[in-house]
């Protein structure tokens, strides 16, 4: 294992207080972990749009289920808009 691929350790991680965060710095949060997915209508038929955590459109899926696993197929976490 290399100095490089070591895990942080308690010391060395930095906390950080989410209050003192930019709208650019809070924006940014969990955009490539989390995903999250949103009833539409497209051409009036009922969809589900998934977006990166910044709003970013990603993808549209026909059903909600096929949204989640296409999500965490991507290594990502979904969360559901209401």
């Amino acid at each position: 294992m290399d100095e490089n691929s070591r895990p942080e350790t308690p010391a060395q991680v930095k906390l950080v207080d989410i209050r003192h965060l930019s709208a650019e710095q809070l924006a940014g949060l969990g955009v490539s972990q989390i995903a999250y997915v949103k009833p539409v209508m497209m051409n009036g038929v009922r969809a589900f749009a998934i977006h990166a955590a910044d709003g970013t459109p990603m993808a549209v899926a026909g059903d909600c289920d096929m949204a989640v696993a296409a999500i965490r197929q991507h290594e990502m976490l979904p969360s559901l808009v209401h």
